[in-house]
């Protein structure tokens, strides 16, 4: 039971563990899909190669995933590097990685023929919101004030009830996962990326916890997984704090579903490896535990075009 043509999955009740998703049939991309998963997940013997790329907002559920099931199953190696959405689905799509990971739809990066032969698997959801410097006294901005400071219409911390200091933005280079998400939430779907503008733009989630780490008067943002109350301020926005509970329900306006894309006929260690992302090993526990959250515990779904609806 697969949708094609990067359509969206919604994955639902991962309480009956692997199991269940197997007898679902959710977890891979061609092929014999349910018994190589539930094969790897017994640990008998899957053998190969995984990569991937994209989306570093949560790469390191991806890391921490992988070291799991590469110790159930030896001959597997997965490899792979974070270097945003949009790097990560145009190399699933050319074939130079096997996996994509993305924080958005393929549909919103690519053209529509890359698409046609991507399957989309939502392994979670990811909480963002805005960071700022520890000297800012700000810890509460509207939609409408973050609108202005990263368009550049507000420029000192004073216009939003901080002190007299100017404003540094630390912007997502283009491409970023995590920046769209911000953008759309922002400004809209659609918004054009000129709308968005920054002193610096960084490549990876990493990049931004550094330099916010190092820089007064700042402000940027990041996923809920990397947030660090030592280094910098996670700040509420109009007045919701940013909580993966507060997220559940869209009470929280700022989050993604994260995707892993593959291949329809992507080989055996990769589907059992996209399996094991939906087990109950890795929904029961790994997920919250890297600081995201279950799909099964979303009340809303987001689309393509960032719509939100009720499940």
């Amino acid at each position: 039971m697969f949708d094609h043509a990067c359509s969206r999955r919604q994955f639902l009740g991962f309480a009956g563990g692997l199991a269940a998703v197997a007898g679902l049939g959710l977890a891979g991309c061609g092929g014999d899909t349910a018994s190589a998963g539930s094969a790897a997940a017994e640990g008998s013997t899957v053998a190969g190669t995984v990569t991937y790329d994209g989306a570093s907002s949560f790469q390191a559920l991806v890391e921490a995933a992988a070291e799991q099931f590469m110790n159930d199953n030896p001959d597997v190696s997965i490899t792979g590097s974070g270097n945003g959405s949009g790097t990560g689905l145009t190399a699933v799509a050319d074939g130079t990685v096997t996996i994509g990971n993305s924080d958005v739809f393929a549909e919103t990066k690519l053209e529509a023929d890359q698409c046609a032969d991507l399957v989309d698997h939502e392994v979670a959801v990811v909480g963002m919101g805005p960071v700022v410097s520890k000297n800012v006294t700000v810890d509460d901005l509207t939609i409408e004030q973050l609108a202005g400071i990263f368009s550049g219409e507000i420029t000192n911390w004073s216009e939003v009830g901080g002190e007299d200091a100017a404003i540094y933005v630390l912007n997502r280079k283009s491409g970023s996962g995590t920046r769209a998400t911000f953008e759309a939430a922002v400004f809209g779907a659609g918004a054009a990326e000129s709308t968005f503008k920054g002193e610096a733009e960084l490549d990876k989630s990493g990049d931004v916890v550094t330099q916010m780490g190092s820089t007064d008067n700042a402000i940027s943002y990041l996923d809920f997984s990397h947030f660090d109350d030592e280094s910098f301020t996670a700040i509420k926005v109009n007045g919701v704090e940013p909580t993966s509970e507060n997220v559940y329900d869209n009470s929280f306006p700022i989050w993604a579903t994260e995707h892993m894309y593959c291949k329809q006929d992507a080989d055996e260690a990769t589907t059992a490896f996209l399996e094991y992302m939906l087990s109950e090993d890795v929904q029961g526990s790994l997920v919250e535990e890297q600081g995201f959250i279950p799909v099964s515990k979303m009340t809303v779904v987001k689309d393509a075009e960032g719509n939100v609806s009720e499940k």
